[in-house]
């Protein structure tokens, strides 16, 4: 077992709220995809929580630098706030594509891509939670990311694939490939924080 908290409290409350700003942005998102009602807010609020993010990132890497002593090795705490700001800056992205391309309204696949990006994200803030507590709690936050990647690879790879068969407008194709695959890219990026986690998980346990 490990523990954040004894050595560095910051470090824990900041990958915390780095959590949060995160599944913010993500619930955002799959509201949109939900409701679809004024998604030029929407991706505002969205960019505005990335800011706040990339200031909770640039925190973490200041305090890092300022501390000789750090709980986990630093390049562990260094991955772990760049996977987390990675998932919220493709969140803004998905949002930015719907906006830019002047989408008219999600499609199914987008919808249910926005349920599995949300969960992911809740899991990895379960699992930043969970850091310095048991393995095997930390390790079943990670196998649930882990399955949810999978289904996200499996539902975008059927999305584009009925797109190629079905749209005839090759600009549509092009625009919804696009968003499809950042949807794909967030999950990845969810899995990226979900290794680390594991391998933290690994050296301290």
């Amino acid at each position: 077992m490990f523990a954040l908290v004894p050595r560095e409290v910051a470090f824990l409350d900041m990958f915390q709220n780095a959590a949060r700003n995160m599944i913010e942005g993500s619930r955002l998102l799959k509201e949109l995809m939900a409701e679809y009602q004024n998604p030029v807010q929407a991706a505002s609020q969205i960019k505005n929580l990335e800011h706040l993010g990339d200031e909770i990132t640039h925190d973490i890497i200041r305090r890092l630098n300022q501390t000789f002593i750090t709980p986990i090795d630093r390049e562990d705490i260094h991955g772990l706030a760049g996977a987390v700001d990675d998932i919220l800056d493709a969140v803004e992205a998905i949002a930015d594509r719907f906006v830019i391309f002047e989408i008219a309204g999600p499609s199914p696949p987008a919808i249910a891509l926005s349920k599995i990006l949300y969960d992911s994200s809740i899991a990895v803030g379960a699992g930043i939670d969970l850091m310095g507590q048991r393995h095997l709690d930390l390790n079943e936050c990670c196998v649930r990311i882990n399955s949810l990647e999978n289904e996200a690879d499996r539902l975008t790879r059927d999305a584009i694939s009925k797109l190629f068969h079905e749209e005839k407008d090759p600009m549509a194709i092009i625009k919804w490939k696009e968003i499809y695959e950042t949807f794909e890219e967030a999950t990845d990026r969810c899995e990226d924080a979900a290794n680390i986690l594991e391998r933290i998980a690994l050296k301290h346990n």
